[in-house]
C-alpha cells in the first residue's frame, strides 16, 4: 500500500514554524500511526474513525508508552488530522475533541544543594579554558533555564559581553530573552575575551565552526551529547541536563517568582506546562513541612 494517499509530506510542509527536532517528532509520530493503520487494511486518512483512534491510543498503552509519549502522539494526530479536514482533504476530523491520558508523568527531577555545589563552583577562578567552557555552559543551564539544544545553538554574535541578558531561540524558532546571572556574565567575559581562543588552541584539532558560542575538543558546535558528557565529569550522581533547568523553574517559584513570568522565562507556549513545576513546589514544601513542624 503506498503512503501517498496520506499527504505526509504536505502537512510537514505546512509546519513553516515548527524547529528540525519538532518535525521529526511529528513525522515519526503520523508514520507510526500510518503503519499501524495499514496493517489494519486502512489505506488512507478519509477511511480513519474516531473508533480507530481510540483503538491507537489504547494499544499503545498497552505497548508500555508512557502516558507523556501517548499525549504526544495523540497531539500529533490531532494536528495531521486537523490539517487533512481544514486542506479538505477529508470531510470529518477523527480526532476532534478526542481526549488523551494527560502527560504529567513524573514530576521534574529538582536537584538537591549538594548536587548544585558539585556543578557550580565560585570559590575558586577556572584554572583552565576547559574548566571556563564547562563553567560557564553550566551556569547558563541553571542561572538562565535553557534547554540544551538552545545552548548548543547560540552564536557568538548573538552574545555581547557585559550584557546582563542573552537571547536564544527555542521551539518554534522563537526569539526570547533571558536574564544571565552575575557569575554568568563574568564568565563569559572570560570567555569572549581569550578563554575561547585558548580552548581553540588547547583542543581544536581541525576545522571549527567559528559561528558556535561554544565547541567540543574537535572543534565541532557542541551537542546536546557533549553536555550530557560536562554533566557527568562535575556532577555526584547522575544527572540529565535539563534537571538544572527543572531547577532553576522550581527554585524561581519557591522564591516568590509569577506564574506568567516563569512561562516567558522558560519559553513555553501552554501555560499548562510551566504549572507543572508549581507541583514540585507544593512536593517540596510538604517535604520540609513534615521534616519541620512537630505536628507534621
Amino acid at each position: 500500500m503506498s503512503k501517498d494517499f496520506w499527504e505526509l509530506p504536505d502537512f510537514i510542509l505546512s509546519l513553516t514554524a515548527a524547529s528540525e527536532s519538532t518535525l521529526k517528532a511529528y513525522r515519526l509520530d503520523v508514520d507510526q500511526f500510518v503503519a499501524w493503520a495499514e496493517r489494519a487494511n486502512i489505506s488512507e486518512p478519509a477511511k480513519i474513525q474516531r473508533l480507530h483512534v481510540r483503538r491507537y491510543i489504547a494499544f499503545m498503552g498497552t505497548r508500555g508508552l508512557e502516558r507523556r509519549s501517548i499525549s504526544r502522539k495523540a497531539s500529533s494526530l490531532r494536528r495531521y488530522f486537523g490539517w487533512l479536514h481544514q486542506s479538505g482533504i477529508i470531510a470529518l476530523d477523527p480526532t476532534a475533541g478526542l481526549s488523551a491520558p494527560k502527560g504529567l508523568g513524573r514530576l521534574p527531577e529538582v536537584l538537591k544543594e549538594k548536587e548544585l555545589r558539585s556543578l557550580i563552583s565560585d570559590e575558586l577562578e577556572p584554572t583552565s579554558s576547559l574548566e571556563l567552557r564547562d563553567r560557564l555552559l553550566v551556569e547558563l543551564l541553571y542561572g538562565s533555564g535553557l534547554r540544551v539544544a538552545e545552548l548548543c545553538s547560540t552564536n557568538e554574535s548573538e552574545v555581547e559581553r557585559h550584557a546582563d541578558c542573552i537571547d536564544v531561540v527555542g521551539k518554534g524558532s522563537k526569539m526570547r530573552r533571558v536574564p544571565t546571572s552575575k557569575p554568568a556574565q563574568r564568565l563569559m567575559d572570560a570567555w569572549l575575551g581569550g578563554g575561547k581562543k585558548a580552548f581553540e588552541l588547547d583542543f581544536v584539532k581541525g576545522s571549527s565552526d567559528p559561528k558556535a558560542l561554544f565547541v567540543n575538543r574537535r572543534g565541532n558546535r557542541l551537542t546536546t551529547r557533549d553536555v550530557r558528557r560536562v554533566i557527568d565529569r562535575r556532577s555526584l550522581e547522575p544527572t540529565h541536563p535539563h534537571a538544572l533547568r527543572h531547577t532553576y523553574a522550581t527554585h524561581l517559584l519557591d522564591g516568590g517568582a509569577d506564574l506568567r513570568v516563569v512561562q516567558e522565562l522558560l519559553g513555553h507556549s501552554d501555560l499548562s506546562t510551566t504549572q507543572l513545576y508549581t507541583h514540585v513546589s507544593r512536593e517540596r514544601l510538604k517535604k520540609v513541612h513534615q521534616m519541620s513542624h512537630p505536628r507534621a
